[in-house]
């Protein structure tokens, strides 16, 4: 059974997603969470950031841990480009074990040992960074956005997959993209599903250049911000 308050669903593309009751909320889009996580996260996100670089290290910084679907879909392609990849990510309610077992990422990617490497992931310790391969490591923070000390210029990319502005209003404030903006290397990348006109105004404030893209299905945009 999944935690108290949180009901496993079946998205579109076949790939599971955790609906929050009190939110209101899904997780992922219920148009295809795998679909929606590979086409904000890792195609133009990760493979953007490497085509853009040819880099042999990266750090990413994910806001919302959540279900680990975009930590595994990263892992994967590190294990397929062998860059090595520092993964830092935020999660101050996390779901059990229990419940994590019950997501079908592992079956729907389908790469060699996905299921070990996605129970590695959740089991990983809280507040140690961990290797979980020998080129990916992964650094879980049970905190929140604004509690959290980041290092100035300590990311390559941002992965912002919080709840919704109108569900988490307090995730998209101003003074929590501006934590964001100064713990982003120069050349560094910000990507996230939502295309609110005033989150793009306010990356626009603090100096990055904004990008509205083609959202993933069922979504019309997405935006990804990059800092000069």
């Amino acid at each position: 059974m999944p935690d108290v308050g949180v009901q496993l669903i079946t998205t579109s593309d076949g790939s599971h997603s955790l609906f929050n009751v009190t939110l209101n909320e899904t997780y992922h889009s219920v148009h295809g969470a795998v679909q929606e996580s590979a086409h904000v996260f890792i195609d133009n996100g990760l493979d953007y950031f490497v085509h853009r670089n040819s880099p042999k290290e990266i750090s990413i910084l994910e806001i919302g841990f959540g279900t680990g679907l975009n930590a595994l879909m990263t892992l994967k392609a590190a294990l397929n480009t062998g860059i090595s990849v520092h993964y830092t990510t935020l999660e101050a309610f996390p779901i059990s074990t229990a419940t994590a077992q019950l997501l079908n990422y592992a079956q729907k990617l389908d790469f060699d040992n996905a299921n070990h490497y996605f129970e590695k992931l959740h089991n990983a310790v809280w507040e140690e960074e961990q290797l979980i391969e020998k080129n990916f490591s992964v650094k879980k923070l049970k905190q929140k956005i604004q509690d959290v000390h980041l290092s100035t210029s300590a990311f390559d990319i941002i992965n912002f997959d919080a709840f919704a502005p109108s569900k988490q209003p307090d995730m998209w404030t101003m003074s929590v993209l501006q934590k964001i903006e100064m713990a982003m290397k120069p050349g560094a990348i910000f990507v996230t599903y939502c295309a609110k006109g005033q989150l793009k105004r306010d990356l626009k404030s603090l100096g990055l250049m904004v990008e509205t893209l083609q959202g993933p299905p069922g979504k019309k945009e997405m935006v990804r911000a990059i800092k000069k």
